[in-house]
């Protein structure tokens, strides 16, 4: 029996965004979402008590995507939220 040497179809994920806070990495991973672009959400907690102020959240993307996800995310920092992400002001709505 030869043996056959193990291929990872499956590229490792690179980071796109970091935070502190969690809240802001699930916009992004929702932006990059609605975008088309695959994301995942890592938490990179670590102890503490032991590593003060280490850790935070991290958002990755498949390499293939990585340029198109920073565009994304650059686009977003620089514009806002485009008007068809706005609420409606209650005053302004038209109501029949």
């Amino acid at each position: 029996m030869s043996a056959q040497p193990i291929v990872n179809p499956e590229p490792e994920l690179v980071e796109v965004f970091d935070t502190m806070q969690e809240s802001e990495a699930q916009v992004v991973h929702g932006l990059l979402t609605s975008a088309g672009i695959e994301s995942v959400v890592i938490n990179l907690e670590a102890a503490q008590d032991i590593f003060p102020g280490v850790g935070g959240i991290s958002v990755r993307v498949n390499p293939a995507q990585q340029k198109e996800a920073l565009s994304v995310i650059a686009d977003y920092r620089a514009n806002g939220a485009s008007e068809d992400d706005s609420v409606p002001d209650e005053n302004t709505a038209e109501t029949k």
